[in-house]
Protein backbone atom coordinates (compact mmCIF):
# COMPACT_ATOMS: atom_id res chain seq x y z
CA UNK A 1 0.00 0.00 0.00
CA UNK A 2 3.02 2.63 0.64
CA UNK A 3 4.21 1.40 -3.12
CA UNK A 4 0.93 1.88 -4.45
CA UNK A 5 -0.19 5.54 -3.62
CA UNK A 6 2.84 7.71 -4.32
CA UNK A 7 2.89 5.83 -7.66
CA UNK A 8 -0.70 6.57 -8.26
CA UNK A 9 -0.45 10.45 -7.42
CA UNK A 10 3.15 10.07 -9.51
CA UNK A 11 1.44 8.91 -12.59
CA UNK A 12 -2.04 11.01 -11.97
CA UNK A 13 -2.78 14.01 -14.19
CA UNK A 14 -3.00 17.61 -13.15
CA UNK A 15 -6.57 17.26 -14.67
CA UNK A 16 -7.89 14.03 -12.12
CA UNK A 17 -8.43 11.94 -15.27
CA UNK A 18 -6.70 8.72 -15.75
CA UNK A 19 -3.43 9.40 -17.97
CA UNK A 20 -3.14 8.10 -20.99
CA UNK A 21 -1.37 5.31 -22.18
CA UNK A 22 1.85 7.02 -23.52
CA UNK A 23 5.62 7.06 -23.70
CA UNK A 24 6.14 10.01 -21.58
CA UNK A 25 9.18 13.06 -21.40
CA UNK A 26 11.00 13.64 -18.50
CA UNK A 27 8.78 16.99 -17.95
CA UNK A 28 5.95 14.07 -17.37
CA UNK A 29 4.14 15.11 -20.97
CA UNK A 30 2.84 12.50 -23.01
CA UNK A 31 4.87 12.56 -26.25
CA UNK A 32 4.72 10.90 -29.74
CA UNK A 33 7.32 9.23 -29.49
CA UNK A 34 11.30 9.03 -27.77
CA UNK A 35 14.55 7.84 -28.30
CA UNK A 36 16.80 7.29 -24.74
CA UNK A 37 20.16 6.60 -24.78
CA UNK A 38 21.93 5.11 -21.49
CA UNK A 39 25.49 5.73 -21.72
CA UNK A 40 27.61 3.33 -20.30
CA UNK A 41 29.66 3.54 -17.09
CA UNK A 42 32.61 5.53 -17.77
CA UNK A 43 36.07 3.96 -17.16
CA UNK A 44 38.64 5.85 -15.10
CA UNK A 45 38.73 7.16 -11.19
CA UNK A 46 37.61 10.71 -11.99
CA UNK A 47 33.55 10.18 -14.47
CA UNK A 48 30.58 11.69 -14.63
CA UNK A 49 28.71 9.00 -15.79
CA UNK A 50 28.12 6.08 -13.44
CA UNK A 51 26.33 3.53 -15.86
CA UNK A 52 22.77 5.03 -14.67
CA UNK A 53 22.67 8.29 -16.70
CA UNK A 54 21.33 9.22 -20.07
CA UNK A 55 20.40 11.18 -22.68
CA UNK A 56 16.76 11.81 -24.36
CA UNK A 57 15.63 13.06 -28.30
CA UNK A 58 11.59 12.96 -28.39
CA UNK A 59 9.60 14.64 -30.86
CA UNK A 60 9.99 18.00 -31.21
CA UNK A 61 12.87 18.46 -30.16
CA UNK A 62 16.69 19.54 -31.31
CA UNK A 63 18.71 16.80 -30.72
CA UNK A 64 19.65 14.76 -27.52
CA UNK A 65 19.58 16.40 -24.25
CA UNK A 66 21.18 14.89 -20.81
CA UNK A 67 18.58 13.36 -18.93
CA UNK A 68 17.03 15.15 -15.66
CA UNK A 69 17.59 12.23 -13.81
CA UNK A 70 18.86 8.73 -13.63
CA UNK A 71 17.72 5.75 -15.30
CA UNK A 72 16.36 4.33 -12.26
CA UNK A 73 14.03 7.25 -11.13
CA UNK A 74 10.30 6.98 -11.42
CA UNK A 75 10.29 10.36 -12.65
CA UNK A 76 12.34 9.82 -15.57
CA UNK A 77 11.31 9.35 -19.35
CA UNK A 78 11.77 5.88 -18.92
CA UNK A 79 10.25 5.18 -15.05
CA UNK A 80 7.10 7.31 -16.44
CA UNK A 81 6.57 5.36 -19.06
CA UNK A 82 7.12 1.86 -17.97
CA UNK A 83 6.20 2.63 -14.45
CA UNK A 84 2.09 3.15 -16.15
CA UNK A 85 2.14 -0.37 -15.81
CA UNK A 86 2.38 -0.76 -12.04
CA UNK A 87 0.15 0.82 -10.29
CA UNK A 88 -2.46 -0.72 -12.16
CA UNK A 89 -4.26 -4.14 -11.01
CA UNK A 90 -5.44 -6.22 -14.00
CA UNK A 91 -8.74 -5.34 -15.55
CA UNK A 92 -10.54 -5.91 -19.01
CA UNK A 93 -9.60 -1.79 -19.52
CA UNK A 94 -5.30 -2.88 -20.01
CA UNK A 95 -3.59 -4.99 -22.29
CA UNK A 96 0.26 -5.61 -21.61
CA UNK A 97 3.04 -7.96 -22.93
CA UNK A 98 6.75 -7.77 -21.31
CA UNK A 99 9.13 -10.16 -23.23
CA UNK A 100 12.92 -10.44 -23.35
CA UNK A 101 15.61 -12.98 -23.95
CA UNK A 102 17.02 -12.78 -20.54
CA UNK A 103 13.63 -12.41 -18.26
CA UNK A 104 14.27 -10.50 -15.11
CA UNK A 105 15.41 -12.92 -12.45
CA UNK A 106 14.99 -10.86 -9.19
CA UNK A 107 18.30 -9.28 -7.71
CA UNK A 108 21.17 -9.29 -10.24
CA UNK A 109 24.55 -7.94 -10.29
CA UNK A 110 26.47 -6.46 -12.71
CA UNK A 111 27.75 -9.27 -14.49
CA UNK A 112 25.68 -11.33 -17.07
CA UNK A 113 25.93 -13.34 -20.10
CA UNK A 114 24.24 -13.00 -23.37
CA UNK A 115 21.72 -15.63 -23.99
CA UNK A 116 22.98 -18.31 -26.47
CA UNK A 117 19.12 -19.23 -27.55
CA UNK A 118 16.44 -21.30 -26.59
CA UNK A 119 14.75 -21.60 -29.76
CA UNK A 120 12.75 -18.09 -29.39
CA UNK A 121 13.85 -14.56 -30.76
CA UNK A 122 16.47 -12.39 -29.67
CA UNK A 123 13.99 -9.72 -28.88
CA UNK A 124 13.71 -7.32 -25.94
CA UNK A 125 10.38 -5.15 -25.49
CA UNK A 126 7.20 -4.25 -23.85
CA UNK A 127 3.49 -3.51 -25.03
CA UNK A 128 0.96 -1.49 -22.88
CA UNK A 129 -2.36 -0.27 -24.34
CA UNK A 130 -6.00 0.64 -23.47
CA UNK A 131 -8.56 0.42 -26.00
CA UNK A 132 -7.81 4.03 -27.17
CA UNK A 133 -4.32 4.12 -27.02
CA UNK A 134 -0.74 2.64 -25.66
CA UNK A 135 2.59 1.84 -26.31
CA UNK A 136 5.57 -0.05 -27.91
CA UNK A 137 9.30 0.01 -26.42
CA UNK A 138 11.68 -1.75 -27.89
CA UNK A 139 14.76 -1.94 -25.88
CA UNK A 140 18.42 -3.51 -25.62
CA UNK A 141 18.43 -4.01 -21.35
CA UNK A 142 18.92 -7.60 -20.33
CA UNK A 143 16.51 -8.50 -17.56
CA UNK A 144 13.70 -5.42 -17.86
CA UNK A 145 11.29 -4.61 -17.83
CA UNK A 146 10.21 -5.87 -13.70
CA UNK A 147 7.18 -8.46 -13.66
CA UNK A 148 3.55 -6.55 -13.19
CA UNK A 149 3.59 -8.04 -9.76
CA UNK A 150 6.58 -6.09 -8.39
CA UNK A 151 4.29 -3.28 -7.94
CA UNK A 152 7.34 -0.80 -8.95
CA UNK A 153 9.21 0.11 -11.23
CA UNK A 154 13.68 -0.15 -11.24
CA UNK A 155 16.07 -0.60 -13.77
CA UNK A 156 17.90 -3.72 -13.49
CA UNK A 157 21.49 -3.49 -11.81
CA UNK A 158 22.69 -6.26 -15.31
CA UNK A 159 21.66 -3.29 -17.67
CA UNK A 160 24.36 -0.80 -15.94
CA UNK A 161 27.78 -1.24 -17.31
CA UNK A 162 27.15 -1.12 -20.40
CA UNK A 163 25.29 1.16 -22.86
CA UNK A 164 21.66 0.60 -23.66
CA UNK A 165 19.21 1.82 -26.44
CA UNK A 166 15.34 2.67 -26.28
CA UNK A 167 12.52 3.73 -28.92
CA UNK A 168 9.45 4.12 -27.15
CA UNK A 169 6.12 5.12 -29.54
CA UNK A 170 2.59 5.84 -28.94
CA UNK A 171 -0.04 4.21 -30.97
CA UNK A 172 -3.42 4.08 -31.39
CA UNK A 173 -5.46 1.26 -30.55
CA UNK A 174 -5.75 -0.04 -34.34
CA UNK A 175 -1.93 -0.27 -35.04
CA UNK A 176 -1.89 -3.01 -31.89
CA UNK A 177 -3.13 -6.12 -34.38
CA UNK A 178 -0.42 -4.95 -36.86
CA UNK A 179 2.10 -4.96 -34.01
CA UNK A 180 1.01 -8.25 -32.48
CA UNK A 181 1.62 -10.18 -35.84
CA UNK A 182 5.23 -8.64 -35.94
CA UNK A 183 5.83 -9.95 -32.59
CA UNK A 184 4.78 -12.98 -33.94
CA UNK A 185 7.60 -13.61 -36.18
CA UNK A 186 9.81 -12.31 -33.73
CA UNK A 187 9.18 -15.34 -31.86
CA UNK A 188 9.57 -13.69 -28.46
CA UNK A 189 10.70 -15.10 -24.80
CA UNK A 190 7.01 -13.84 -23.39
CA UNK A 191 8.07 -13.72 -19.28
CA UNK A 192 4.85 -11.91 -18.29
CA UNK A 193 1.56 -10.60 -19.88
CA UNK A 194 -2.24 -10.17 -19.87
CA UNK A 195 -4.37 -9.70 -22.61
CA UNK A 196 -7.71 -9.71 -21.26
CA UNK A 197 -11.04 -11.17 -23.21
CA UNK A 198 -11.78 -8.01 -23.59
CA UNK A 199 -9.07 -7.54 -26.51
CA UNK A 200 -9.45 -10.51 -28.12
CA UNK A 201 -11.71 -9.36 -30.75
CA UNK A 202 -9.94 -6.02 -31.05
CA UNK A 203 -6.22 -7.46 -31.14
CA UNK A 204 -6.13 -11.29 -31.61
CA UNK A 205 -2.47 -11.07 -32.85
CA UNK A 206 -1.39 -9.68 -29.65
CA UNK A 207 -3.70 -12.40 -27.25
CA UNK A 208 -1.99 -15.12 -29.20
CA UNK A 209 1.18 -13.74 -28.11
CA UNK A 210 0.33 -13.62 -24.34
CA UNK A 211 -1.99 -16.82 -24.84
CA UNK A 212 -0.02 -19.03 -25.93
CA UNK A 213 3.64 -18.10 -25.42
CA UNK A 214 4.13 -17.93 -22.23
CA UNK A 215 7.28 -19.81 -20.58
CA UNK A 216 4.81 -22.67 -19.74
CA UNK A 217 4.35 -23.15 -23.57
CA UNK A 218 6.07 -26.18 -25.12
CA UNK A 219 5.55 -24.49 -28.36
CA UNK A 220 5.76 -21.13 -30.22
CA UNK A 221 2.39 -19.83 -32.18
CA UNK A 222 0.44 -22.78 -34.20
CA UNK A 223 -0.36 -20.06 -36.53
CA UNK A 224 2.05 -20.10 -39.61
CA UNK A 225 4.08 -16.90 -39.86
CA UNK A 226 6.32 -15.23 -42.56
CA UNK A 227 9.94 -15.69 -42.48
CA UNK A 228 10.31 -11.94 -42.48
CA UNK A 229 7.89 -9.05 -43.04
CA UNK A 230 8.47 -5.25 -42.62
CA UNK A 231 5.27 -2.95 -42.20
CA UNK A 232 4.45 1.16 -41.84
CA UNK A 233 3.45 1.93 -38.78
CA UNK A 234 1.96 5.46 -37.88
CA UNK A 235 2.06 7.09 -34.57
CA UNK A 236 -0.76 8.68 -32.90
CA UNK A 237 1.11 11.65 -33.88
CA UNK A 238 1.28 11.03 -37.63
CA UNK A 239 4.86 9.69 -37.93
CA UNK A 240 5.45 6.52 -39.94
CA UNK A 241 7.83 4.23 -38.61
CA UNK A 242 8.85 1.13 -40.34
CA UNK A 243 9.05 -2.15 -38.27
CA UNK A 244 11.22 -4.74 -40.02
CA UNK A 245 10.26 -8.47 -37.92
CA UNK A 246 12.45 -12.01 -38.63
CA UNK A 247 12.12 -14.94 -37.39
CA UNK A 248 14.31 -17.84 -37.14
CA UNK A 249 13.22 -18.89 -40.63
CA UNK A 250 14.72 -16.00 -41.92
CA UNK A 251 18.25 -17.44 -41.66
CA UNK A 252 20.49 -14.28 -42.48
CA UNK A 253 21.55 -10.73 -41.15
CA UNK A 254 18.92 -8.80 -40.84
CA UNK A 255 20.74 -5.75 -41.52
CA UNK A 256 22.96 -6.45 -44.48
CA UNK A 257 20.55 -8.86 -46.39
CA UNK A 258 17.22 -7.33 -46.07
CA UNK A 259 17.02 -3.57 -44.02
CA UNK A 260 19.98 -2.05 -46.26
CA UNK A 261 18.66 -2.86 -49.51
CA UNK A 262 14.83 -1.83 -48.15
CA UNK A 263 15.96 1.12 -47.15
CA UNK A 264 17.85 1.58 -50.45
CA UNK A 265 21.11 3.19 -48.39
CA UNK A 266 24.24 1.59 -46.92
CA UNK A 267 24.18 1.32 -43.04
CA UNK A 268 26.90 1.72 -40.01
CA UNK A 269 25.33 -0.30 -37.56
CA UNK A 270 26.25 -1.04 -33.24
CA UNK A 271 25.61 -3.82 -31.75
CA UNK A 272 26.88 -5.95 -28.68
CA UNK A 273 30.05 -7.22 -29.68
CA UNK A 274 31.01 -9.42 -26.92
CA UNK A 275 29.60 -12.86 -28.57
CA UNK A 276 30.99 -15.48 -31.30
CA UNK A 277 30.44 -15.82 -34.26
CA UNK A 278 30.25 -11.58 -34.91
CA UNK A 279 29.67 -10.71 -38.82
CA UNK A 280 32.24 -8.68 -39.95
CA UNK A 281 31.38 -5.18 -42.26
CA UNK A 282 30.03 -6.51 -45.41
CA UNK A 283 29.95 -4.98 -48.85
CA UNK A 284 28.70 -6.63 -51.16
CA UNK A 285 25.00 -6.61 -52.66
CA UNK A 286 25.34 -3.29 -53.23
CA UNK A 287 25.34 -1.49 -50.28
CA UNK A 288 28.10 -1.15 -47.26
CA UNK A 289 27.25 -2.49 -43.62
CA UNK A 290 30.00 -1.12 -41.57
CA UNK A 291 30.26 -2.27 -38.11
CA UNK A 292 31.06 1.06 -35.56
CA UNK A 293 34.15 0.62 -33.58
CA UNK A 294 33.90 4.03 -31.42
CA UNK A 295 30.69 6.16 -30.43
CA UNK A 296 29.95 9.77 -28.36
CA UNK A 297 26.28 10.23 -28.12
CA UNK A 298 25.62 13.88 -27.19
CA UNK A 299 29.81 14.33 -27.35
CA UNK A 300 29.54 12.97 -23.84
CA UNK A 301 32.34 11.20 -23.90
CA UNK A 302 33.59 8.37 -26.47
CA UNK A 303 33.16 4.96 -25.59
CA UNK A 304 34.06 1.71 -27.40
CA UNK A 305 31.56 -0.81 -29.03
CA UNK A 306 32.41 -3.49 -26.91
CA UNK A 307 31.13 -1.04 -23.57
CA UNK A 308 27.80 -0.97 -25.36
CA UNK A 309 25.04 -3.32 -25.97
CA UNK A 310 22.84 -1.65 -27.68
CA UNK A 311 21.41 -2.42 -31.08
CA UNK A 312 20.79 0.37 -33.70
CA UNK A 313 21.82 1.50 -37.30
CA UNK A 314 22.42 4.77 -39.11
CA UNK A 315 22.37 5.73 -42.58
CA UNK A 316 26.27 7.06 -42.80
CA UNK A 317 24.57 10.15 -45.81
CA UNK A 318 21.56 11.91 -45.03
CA UNK A 319 18.83 11.51 -47.78
CA UNK A 320 17.43 13.65 -50.69
CA UNK A 321 13.82 14.31 -48.78
CA UNK A 322 13.32 13.38 -44.64
CA UNK A 323 10.19 13.14 -42.67
CA UNK A 324 9.84 17.02 -41.83
CA UNK A 325 11.73 17.73 -45.45
CA UNK A 326 15.12 18.66 -43.95
CA UNK A 327 16.67 15.86 -45.97
CA UNK A 328 17.17 13.24 -42.96
CA UNK A 329 18.65 9.97 -42.95
CA UNK A 330 17.65 6.93 -41.36
CA UNK A 331 17.71 5.82 -37.52
CA UNK A 332 16.78 2.13 -36.98
CA UNK A 333 17.03 0.97 -33.39
CA UNK A 334 16.25 -2.59 -32.73
CA UNK A 335 17.18 -5.56 -30.42
CA UNK A 336 19.37 -8.05 -32.49
CA UNK A 337 22.54 -8.61 -32.97
CA UNK A 338 25.03 -9.23 -36.24
CA UNK A 339 26.29 -12.74 -35.37
CA UNK A 340 26.22 -15.70 -37.12
CA UNK A 341 24.12 -17.47 -34.21
CA UNK A 342 21.12 -14.43 -34.31
CA UNK A 343 20.85 -15.41 -37.98
CA UNK A 344 18.66 -18.05 -36.89
CA UNK A 345 16.51 -16.36 -33.70
CA UNK A 346 13.81 -14.12 -34.12
CA UNK A 347 14.47 -10.16 -34.14
CA UNK A 348 14.00 -6.68 -35.77
CA UNK A 349 14.14 -3.37 -35.92
CA UNK A 350 11.83 0.07 -36.27
CA UNK A 351 13.33 2.52 -38.58
CA UNK A 352 12.62 6.14 -38.90
CA UNK A 353 13.21 8.85 -41.66
CA UNK A 354 14.00 12.16 -39.33
CA UNK A 355 16.65 14.93 -39.80
CA UNK A 356 17.41 15.45 -36.08
CA UNK A 357 17.02 12.05 -35.08
CA UNK A 358 19.32 11.12 -37.85
CA UNK A 359 21.84 13.81 -36.66
CA UNK A 360 21.88 12.53 -33.29
CA UNK A 361 22.81 9.54 -34.21
CA UNK A 362 24.72 9.93 -37.06
CA UNK A 363 27.31 12.00 -35.12
CA UNK A 364 27.79 9.41 -33.01
CA UNK A 365 29.33 6.89 -35.03
CA UNK A 366 32.97 7.76 -35.14
CA UNK A 367 34.74 4.76 -35.74
CA UNK A 368 33.79 2.21 -38.15
CA UNK A 369 35.49 -1.46 -39.37
CA UNK A 370 35.78 -0.97 -43.03
CA UNK A 371 35.40 -4.30 -45.42
CA UNK A 372 37.97 -6.27 -45.26
CA UNK A 373 39.56 -5.27 -42.24
CA UNK A 374 41.11 -2.36 -40.53
CA UNK A 375 39.34 0.95 -38.77
CA UNK A 376 38.32 3.91 -40.63
CA UNK A 377 36.51 7.07 -40.00
CA UNK A 378 32.63 6.03 -39.88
Amino acid sequence: MHLTLPLLFLFAPLGGDASPISCYNDQGEAVDWFYLYKLPKERGQKYKHGGDTYLLLDKGSEGWTEGKVTVNDTTGALGRTVGQLYPQEKNSELAYILYNDQKPVGQFGDRWTESSGNGRGHTKGMVLLDKNQGFWLVHSTPHFPPEQREGVFYYPGSGVNNGQNFICVTYPLKRFQTIGEQLQINQPNVYDCDVPESFASLVPALAAVCNKNLPSSQSFSPVKTASNRSVTLTSKGGTNFISFAKGAKFDDDLYHSWVAPALRSDLLVQFWVRSTGILPSNCSLGWKVLDIKLINPGQTFPFKATQDHSKWAVSPKAASGGSRGGGGGWVCVGDINRNEAEERRGGGTVCLQDPVVWKAYRSAALQCEACGGGTVQC
